[in-house]
């Protein structure tokens, strides 16, 4: 088969992009079509050595930087820009700029959608940029809310099969597009460390950026005298790292991006990790915690309720607030998890799991088309 992959864009490099990663490795000739691919990224330097192929918009100054938010209403016409009539399967990678639905003339071209979340925005989930907290873009966001949730709509029924990340995920395909999806969990893997000791600290890894709950674990930390480690970097309008570090009391450490196997070792060494956000759409950090031998403490909905094991792997906390994730951080501190039952849950979401499973799925479909 002739295989196109698609993914939203290329700049930061989190979940959504090491499942975009996963899929090369398993169709490695096959081109990655990306609305922009920002040089110097995260990203870049991960998927430099890829064949990329950008859309019209990678050529206006700014537009990865700032502009692709607030210019979101030019999706339709950014996707509709690539003609995949040559392809026998497009594969896309979808979360927020809706990357489905894409012009295909003719009927022979299939197409499979890994869906990481249908577009938060626009059907009311927390997000990590709040750009609508000044009314003047609350009104912009509402016009072109509604425009966008009808074309994503429209999208989704262009959509010949749907993969969904996670059970949380598959039910939100079927609530706002009226489709069924098979859930096939995103692949989780970290480099061999060797033995690592456990230190007197908490982790986070993290883009920071709102939504992920990062405020939360930086009150705890002061409340708690706690030692709190974040990895990872700024995202968006990269005013949220200063906030935080305005209210951290100095006992939070911004580590910022680190690499594969530095981030191992974070993980390896920490107490427990905390996983925060209100409604993750799965959840890759908690699994690579769990991965290296540590246990987690996780807010009680989304996907890590899928993924964390109560009494086993970690403990869940069930408001988001202070009190009750104390509560639980001193519940995790009196019980012995082992590390080979969390390293054995996480196992369940292996690399190999994933390439294997993807496989299978596109197979079977392409049998059918």
């Amino acid at each position: 088969m002739k295989i196109a992959l698609v993914h939203d864009y290329l700049n930061e490099f989190g979940g959504a992009e090491r499942v975009l990663l996963a899929l090369s490795e398993i169709w490695p000739k096959a081109p990655i079509y990306t609305a922009f691919y920002k040089k110097g990224s995260a990203a870049w330097e991960r998927f430099k050595d890829k064949d990329v192929r950008v859309s019209w918009v990678d050529y206006i100054p700014g537009f990865a930087g700032k502009l692709h938010s607030p210019l979101r209403f030019l999706t339709p016409w950014i996707w509709n820009s690539f003609d995949f009539s040559e392809y026998d399967l497009v594969l896309g990678s979808a979360s927020w700029y809706v990357t489905k639905g894409f012009k295909k003339k003719g009927k022979k071209t299939v197409e499979i959608c890994y869906c990481h979340t249908p577009p938060r925005w626009l059907y009311g989930y927390p997000t990590s940029i709040e750009w609508q907290k000044y009314w003047p873009v609350r009104i912009y966001a509402k016009v072109v809310g509604y425009f966008m949730r009808q074309y994503d709509f429209r999208a989704a029924q262009r959509v010949n099969w749907f993969i969904a990340n996670s059970q949380n995920t598959a039910k939100r395909i079927e609530k706002f597009y009226r489709r069924e999806a098979e859930v096939i969990y995103p692949p989780v893997e970290l480099p061999k460390v060797g033995q690592v000791k456990r230190e007197d600290y908490y982790l986070v890894a993290s883009r920071i950026v709102g939504g992920k709950g990062l405020e939360l674990a930086v009150r705890v930390a002061d409340r708690l005298n706690l030692k709190l480690k974040i990895a990872g970097e700024p995202a968006g309008y990269r005013q949220e790292q200063k906030r935080l570090e305005s209210l951290s009391g100095g006992r939070v450490e911004f580590l910022g991006q680190v690499d594969d196997k530095e981030l191992a070792r974070l993980y390896a060494g920490a107490k427990a990790f905390l996983a925060l956000a209100s409604d993750e759409d799965f959840g890759m950090t908690p699994v690579e915690a769990m991965l290296m031998g540590t246990p987690v403490v996780a807010y009680r909905g989304g996907g890590y309720l899928e993924s964390v094991v109560e009494g086993k792997t970690g403990v869940f906390f069930e408001k988001q607030t202070v009190k009750s994730l104390g509560k639980a951080i001193e519940r995790l501190r009196k019980m012995k998890m082992k590390r080979e039952d969390c390293v054995r849950q996480a196992k369940k979401f292996s690399k190999e799991r994933f390439k294997r499973e993807i496989k299978e799925f596109v197979f079977q479909k392409a049998k059918k088309a």
